[in-house]
């Protein structure tokens, strides 16, 4: 399945979310249920159908791990997760290093060190986003996807320590 062409967008990591957000909004009102009550079975199963692929497709497209894997996919091989090339051993001692930060943090209760460690990777998280983006809009999904491939391994882990980070504060905060 090609998620872009299923919401009628163009095949891109840069995205406006805000415009694919309304294409899917249009979509899915074009093909809601009641909309097809007097319709064939067959007309109302292909409706049914379209809807749960334009569903999945929104659900690809807003998501920047998904959306490359997507790409590179269509490029021609997108290895997904437990796929990709083996980490930057200095990332493995880096995200280490911070989750053990993100350990004593939780268990001093010191809900203000836990979002000071959860800024630095958020941030970090933005400049790898930025950095797949611009790989795709330099051809690389074609000629080196490793190095895209490589990145989306530093964005799943940058989004696992801001999970963990959510489910502190969700414990510290009551």
């Amino acid at each position: 399945m090609d998620p872009f062409e299923t919401l009628g967008i163009p095949r891109s990591f840069d995205v406006d979310l805000a415009a694919v957000e309304r294409a899917h909004r249009d979509l899915s009102r074009a093909l809601h249920p009641d909309r097809f009550v007097g319709a064939s079975p067959s007309e109302r199963r292909a409706a049914l159908t379209k809807a749960v692929a334009v569903n999945e497709a929104w659900r690809v497209v807003r998501d920047p791990i998904r959306r490359a894997e997507a790409l590179l996919g269509l490029a021609g091989g997108a290895p997904g997760e437990g796929a990709e090339p083996v980490a930057d051993p200095e990332l493995l001692m880096d995200m280490l290093e911070q989750r053990e930060a993100l350990a004593d943090a939780r268990r001093a209760r010191d809900l203000v060190a836990v979002r000071a460690l959860a800024r630095t990777i958020e941030e970090r998280a933005r400049g790898v986003e930025r950095a797949v983006g611009e790989a795709f809009g330099r051809g690389e999904a074609e000629r080196h996807p490793e190095g895209i491939a490589r990145k989306l391994g530093e964005l799943r882990f940058y989004r696992r320590f801001l999970d963990e980070v959510s489910a502190i504060e969700d414990e510290l905060a009551a």
